[in-house]
């Protein structure tokens, strides 16, 4: 079968799109089209200037001989505004809040494309990171984890606060909670991870960061590195945060239970680096 080009870069932009951050080799492509290398290289530098332009992501073009290209996805800032103000927008409806200035979130948690928005907005800001997994405990934090990794391509591991016996052989540690100063446990599957690898955690809500700061001590007992920590909301806090380096979108600055209002503002993602 011959491939007109315009067939190739529908399927190429595909192809791509779903295999974010694999290197993939011109040979592939020219195998799976039935193209010469020169045709393939014409067509990546349309997809590329494309992704470039239509602020979808970056397109790397790596040298050598087991070289190739690398999809990496990428928003400009504008994008990722649009993000985070259609969040608090969300998030500001008075029936939202909760006893003990909480928010109820359950339903954009569980909104594929606000949570496919949010994981892009992320997966941006490590993109240029060496990132071997997702980590986030149960169970808020499973449809951000798993947003990041599907922009990343990297798996998802699920932090449980007690075992499991579908986990096999675990690994727990106590930890203090940050917000009600409590001993709680941790628990994860000794086959979750590999020594050495570079972990970004993540959560959907932080105070003090007692959770955070409980995973990252769970990352020293499989000897993983912290990569990076994204929040989804974060609370302003007038005491000491246990986690400095984070990302967040969104921060609650006030809840006024008796007047039911909701007081959001953008979180850190500029002011800590979230874009380069």
């Amino acid at each position: 079968m011959k491939w007109k080009r315009s067939e190739r870069l529908v399927d190429m932009t595909h192809y791509l799109l779903n295999h974010p951050q694999k290197l993939i080799s011109l040979t592939l492509f020219a195998d799976m089209y039935q193209s010469a290398k020169s045709s393939i290289s014409e067509d990546l530098t349309i997809v590329k200037e494309t992704f470039e332009e239509k602020g979808i992501g970056l397109l790397v073009t790596v040298p050598g001989a087991a070289g190739g290209v690398k999809y990496m996805p990428r928003m400009n800032d504008e994008a990722v505004r649009e993000v985070i103000q259609d969040f608090i927008e969300e998030l500001s409806h008075s029936d939202r809040l909760l006893p003990g200035g909480y928010l109820y979130m359950t339903d954009l948690l569980g909104n594929p494309e606000m949570m496919n928005r949010v994981g892009k907005v992320f997966a941006s800001a490590f993109a240029k990171q060496p990132i071997d997994v997702i980590m986030t405990v149960a169970t808020k934090g499973i449809p951000i984890a798993h947003a990041i990794a599907r922009h990343l391509n990297v798996p998802v591991v699920v932090v449980r606060r007690d075992s499991k016996v579908t986990e096999g052989s675990t690994v727990s540690i106590n930890y203090v909670s940050g917000s009600s100063r409590r001993i709680q446990t941790m628990v994860l599957s000794k086959r979750s991870m590999k020594s050495g690898q570079r972990v970004l955690i993540t959560d959907d809500f932080m105070k003090v960061g007692g959770t955070m700061n409980g995973m990252k001590n769970l990352l020293e007992e499989f000897n993983c590195q912290l990569a990076g920590v994204a929040v989804l909301v974060e609370t302003e806090h007038p005491g000491e945060q246990l986690i400095e380096n984070y990302l967040s979108l969104v921060k609650l600055k006030e809840v006024n239970e008796k007047n039911r209002t909701i007081a959001l503002t953008e979180g850190n993602y500029f002011s800590k680096g979230g874009k380069e």
